[in-house]
């Protein structure tokens, strides 16, 4: 079988793992229970519709092809021939604090010897819900390939059907020798795209402006929390003073930094972190149905801006000049250089641009879509979701962003040393909204 070689992007998140830091997203969904056997029950329909999901049975292993320098070094996805989906599903005993688990489970790196993904089942201590934790390696898939995969261990959802795709050929080892002009004229703007990404992200690491309750040395341990907020509040700051509901959701996190470092007496006195901003490249009729298709934007949180508003303005600002310059230009793309480093080097400097990423960004912030119907399992409906990114090396806080059924959920990652007060950012997530809802007030 011929081999279906991990793009550069998913090469690097593959390499850059170590016990500190792995590299794994993660999604914990809470469902209302119809029993109290639905917990169980759920963990048994994991395990049988795993099963029948190819994606689920593709294991990563290195490969090692002479005479082919690009993948040298390399590793390629392949069916496990002894995949069992009941080394991927566990059903845990009765908790009372999803978050808790889910915290412990998250700092837990993945097996790398079987198919990257693991589901756990969590049953409430109140006997009326159960919540599941998803967690997928950021090799085997980015954000909308996690809920690609994630949906279809779920119940199946009434959509309309789609119009069938061409199928897409694997990538195997050899070019196609007609391509080979193309691939030259492409390598060439590669050079130049890289150059000036490159000089972008240098420049971003000149102006140092953080603080250090953001970066820390690495515990290796994790703490999550989650904060629910109303998509119409919202909707209703972004209509009193513009932009987009992203970039008032980003404001919402530069002010709930600002007042709690205040609160932990840090202070927020000229703090401006450097926020990555993943954004999806993934083209629906054109992009490789597994891996990562990412660039990302980066801007400055306005943490020390004392002013609401004023906060959101500079947001704004920020991101819309990043949309003009485009996903492919600017310090945010960082994760395109990916493309121009050859598999071996990968292999090579994976555990170094870990602890590098903190020299191009201090905290991640991203969105990850949610289908705006209702999402069940076992017939028992989801009510909140929750997604979990990975921290980066020396970095102790991330946040992930998700709207669902008329509700934005946040999901915090933490480095539980680092970070031992989550619940009080959580907390100010929540008073920021309110905070902004009150500056719009005539």
């Amino acid at each position: 079988m011929t081999p279906d070689l991990l793009a550069p992007l998913d090469l690097a998140f593959w390499n850059m793992e170590s016990a500190e830091h792995p590299m794994h997203l993660g999604a914990l969904g809470v469902f209302t229970a119809h029993s109290p056997t639905a917990g169980a029950h759920a963990a048994d329909l994991l395990a049988a519709r795993a099963a029948a999901v190819p994606g689920l049975r593709m294991r990563i292993r290195d490969v090692w092809p002479l005479g082919f320098p690009g993948a040298f070094g390399g590793a390629a996805r392949e069916p496990a021939p002894d995949f069992d989906p009941l080394d991927h599903v566990t059903l845990h005993a009765p908790t009372a604090d999803f978050q808790a688990e889910a915290g412990r489970l998250m700092q837990r790196p993945l097996e790398r010897d079987r198919p990257p993904w693991e589901a756990h089942v969590l049953p409430g201590a109140d006997g009326v819900s159960f919540a599941v934790l998803f967690k997928f390696h950021h090799a085997l898939a980015d954000g909308l390939r996690a809920l690609t995969l994630a949906a279809a261990v779920l119940d199946p959802m009434d959509v309309p059907a789609r119009r069938p795709r061409p199928a897409e050929p694997p990538r195997g080892l050899l070019p196609d020798v007609r391509r080979l002009p193309g691939l030259v004229r492409g390598a060439l703007s590669d050079v130049g795209r890289a150059l000036d990404i490159g000089t972008s992200v240098a420049r971003s690491t000149l102006d140092v402006r953080t603080t250090a309750a953001l970066t820390a040395r690495s515990s290796g341990t994790r703490r999550t929390a989650g904060v629910v907020v109303d998509i119409d509040d919202v909707h209703r700051v972004r209509k009193a003073v513009g932009g987009t509901v992203n970039d008032v959701l980003i404001a919402v996190v530069a002010g709930a930094l600002r007042s709690w470092l205040d609160e932990r007496g840090d202070g927020s006195e000229g703090v401006a972190p450097r926020a990555l901003i993943p954004v999806s490249r993934r083209r629906p009729r054109t992009a490789h149905p597994q891996g990562n298709r990412l660039s990302g934007y980066l801007i400055r949180l306005p943490v020390a801006d004392p002013d609401p508003l004023g906060r959101l303005a500079t947001v704004r600002t920020a991101m819309d000049r990043n949309k003009d310059a485009g996903p492919n230009r600017g310090a945010g793309a960082v994760a395109l250089l990916a493309d121009h480093v050859p598999a071996l080097g990968h292999r090579i400097g994976g555990p170094l641009m870990s602890q590098a990423a903190r020299l191009w960004f201090d905290i991640l912030v991203t969105s990850v879509p949610l289908p705006g119907i209702g999402l069940k399992l076992g017939g028992n409906p989801v009510t909140e979701v929750y997604p979990f990114a990975p921290l980066a090396g020396g970095q102790s806080l991330a946040v992930a962003i998700s709207t669902y059924r008329g509700r934005v959920h946040y999901g915090l990652v933490a480095d539980a040393e680092a970070v031992p007060d989550l619940d009080r950012l959580a907390l100010a997530v929540t008073a920021e909204v309110e905070t902004l809802i009150a500056a719009c007030d005539p």
